[in-house]
């Protein structure tokens, strides 16, 4: 059939395929103000499980709720046992230098990084059930840490009294998390624009490049502030002391990390 045969359906074909959507009745305002308060903060009724449920049932669920390892303990293989032993040397060694590069950015003592990495882990494998969320030590955290601290206390001349500030500031910090958890106001994350994420984990990468300088060049002395002139100010205004051996040995890690990145991203390419 060609152009000239085409028939247009008539005005009564296009009534007849019209279907009309039926408008909800206009709800009070109180109403309407629950349902978009109920929306927003509970958009999955979390004690929807608990519903028409027996008392002893309700116990136990509450139990695989805030401890999910009772849950899945029982279904535990050793097929899982397998791949999660390759799964924590991997993260192993990877947690151990980053733990030990972290307490430094925070001016603590490296165990502390070591303990970071290895507690938090523990505790959200019995408590936690997310398998893509990356629990441990942090470096924006770490250079906060040590930004606001630094402020009220050397942390080189009363390292004791730094200790206590940093571990009073950590428990704050926790109960903090975890009354946002308790009333699920993880929602707020949705209101950060994607610009503002990418700069923000831009300018926070760019802190820890500067602050790893210390390190890299060997240099005794270095600021405590976190902006790049302070940072550039002190690395060039010891040139002196810098340390070519160091800066060989750093050099050369990041080119090996580099290479093997993409040597890993030619084999894998997906």
């Amino acid at each position: 059939m060609g152009n000239g045969d085409f028939m247009y359906p008539s005005s009564s074909d296009r009534q007849c395929a019209t279907h009309r959507v039926a408008i909800p009745p206009p709800q009070p305002f109180f109403m309407s103000f629950k349902n978009s308060l109920k929306e927003t903060f509970f958009p999955d009724d979390p004690l929807r499980q608990f519903k028409n449920k027996t008392p002893s049932r309700r116990f136990i669920l509450g139990l695989q709720y805030f401890l999910p390892i009772l849950e899945w303990a029982p279904r535990y293989s050793f097929q899982f046992l397998k791949s999660d032993l390759v799964a924590g040397i991997t993260i192993a060694s990877l947690a151990i230098p980053q733990g030990i590069s972290y307490a430094k950015l925070a001016n603590l003592p490296p165990i502390l990084g070591l303990y970071s990495s290895f507690i938090p882990p523990l505790v959200y494998a019995m408590m936690g059930s997310s398998r893509d969320l990356a629990v441990g030590t942090v470096a924006v955290a770490s250079l906060l840490t040590a930004s606001m601290l630094g402020q009220e206390v050397n942390a080189a001349q009363n390292p004791t009294l730094f200790l206590h500030l940093a571990f009073t500031a950590t428990f704050f910090a926790g109960i903090l998390q975890a009354s946002l958890g308790l009333l699920r106001l993880g929602f707020i994350v949705d209101f950060l624009s994607h610009a503002t994420i990418v700069g923000f984990m831009a300018g926070a990468a760019t802190v820890v490049i500067l602050q790893q300088l210390k390190g890299i060049l060997g240099l005794d002395h270095f600021t405590h502030s976190t902006d790049i002139i302070s940072v550039l100010h002190s690395v060039f205004s010891q040139i002196h002391q810098w340390r070519w051996e160091s800066g060989a040995l750093g050099v050369g890690f990041l080119f090996f990390l580099l290479l093997t990145r993409y040597f890993v991203s030619r084999s894998y390419p997906h």
